[in-house]
């Protein structure tokens, strides 16, 4: 009998490590950008108050419900009920406060008061319980030429908020956008190891992919190579789609030129732990008349679905009233297949056929079951 090759163990210690086979946690379904200089403690409250006004207003009950977003009649009462609830509970689940282009240039004093503003902000909102689940600032890109300006604003922002709570609250992360070099990708990191150094925290970031030229270096060891500090990578939309130089009109984000970069994203970091995250619609309701709020539920809902039947299962929401269609939108997604999905995990574990005659493969059942996980997570 040959022997064990050489080598084995440790490739194998290396797959496991790169692919370390867990189970999908908690994810939030969103992120929501709010510029600094207009970010404080009520604006979570704020959000949720306008989507909740917004779901009472024009979509009353579950009629509409399944009118304006599709859902089977059946199932529309009970996402009516689940939206009103979590936009009343828990209307934000990640946010980012933007130092980048939601915020633009600003001197640097002005930077600096915003930022103090956002860490006493934030402190605020862990003392009254209402910060979410995930939390953090954008800062401006090393694409931009200015490196110590992001590193200032990160710097304060984490003292900031350390020194006014006493603590780093936990579900901190912090976003670098426009990654045109992999370079940037591990100064960065260094950064970070540097302010670990000195707050005696650990630290992760996400990455923007808003470029072409990001996307050849995306890669299963990435992170392995970043000290396993990258937690996500989430899709730019409109700097991806102008860098093609895409007319304006077709800048969206089913166009065909985003769902490559997408797949080459879920490619690069399958199985490695790093989360996925779409981009955004940027468009607001036209008016406060049920047509146009509608009319833009549902071309919110399109782009929603759509990710979804992707395997990307977060997005930006840049609007109040997109919570309304992204709650609405990712419930009626988990809820329309769940029983079924349930029955087929079971009829697998009891070894006996399931209920549609469906005869499903091991990996099949993986992915059934981490749907089911992935909806219990999301649901409210």
């Amino acid at each position: 009998m040959p022997a064990v090759p050489e080598g084995f163990a440790e490739t194998y210690r290396v797959q496991r490590a790169r692919y370390p086979e867990t189970a999908p946690g908690w994810q939030p379904v969103h992120t929501v950008y709010v510029p600094a200089d207009r970010f404080s403690a009520r604006t979570v409250a704020e959000w949720g108050g306008q989507a909740l006004s917004a779901l009472k207003e024009h979509l009353a009950g579950p009629e509409e419900v399944a009118e304006v977003f599709d859902v089977p009649s059946g199932l529309a009462g009970v996402v009516h009920e689940a939206v009103a609830r979590k936009l009343s509970a828990q209307p934000v689940e990640d946010l980012r406060v933007d130092f980048e282009d939601g915020y633009g240039t600003r001197p640097g004093h002005v930077e600096d008061g915003h930022v103090a503003q956002a860490a006493t902000a934030v402190a605020a909102m862990h003392a009254a319980g209402t910060l979410p689940r995930r939390w953090g600032p954008r800062v401006k890109s090393f694409a931009d030429g200015d490196p110590e300006r992001s590193v200032r604003t990160l710097h304060g922002f984490l003292t900031g908020v350390v020194e006014r709570t006493g603590e780093l609250p936990g579900g901190f992360t912090v976003t670098l956008p426009k990654v045109l070099m992999e370079g940037y990708l591990r100064q960065f990191a260094d950064v970070l190891a540097e302010l670990e150094a000195e707050l005696g925290v650990r630290l992760r970031f996400e990455m923007q992919v808003e470029a072409p030229q990001t996307l050849p270096f995306l890669r299963a060891d990435l992170n392995e190579s970043l000290g396993g500090r990258l937690a996500a990578a989430h899709f730019g939309v409109f700097d991806y789609t102008a860098a093609l130089g895409l007319p304006p009109h077709e800048q969206r984000l089913d166009h065909p030129a985003c769902d490559h970069a997408r797949h080459v994203m879920q490619t690069a970091f399958a199985g490695t732990g790093v989360e996925l995250s779409d981009g955004s619609l940027a468009a607001a309701p036209a008016s406060g008349g049920a047509a146009d709020v509608h009319a833009l539920w549902r071309r919110h809902a399109e782009l929603v679905r759509h990710s979804l039947r992707h395997g990307y299962y977060q997005g930006w929401d840049m609007h109040p009233s997109h919570l309304v269609s992204r709650f609405a939108t990712v419930y009626a997604f988990h809820l329309a297949r769940y029983d079924s999905y349930r029955e087929r995990v079971l009829a697998w574990q009891e070894r006996r056929p399931a209920a549609d005659g469906v005869m499903d493969e091991p990996a099949t059942i993986r992915t059934l079951a981490a749907a089911l996980r992935r909806a219990e997570a999301a649901l409210p």
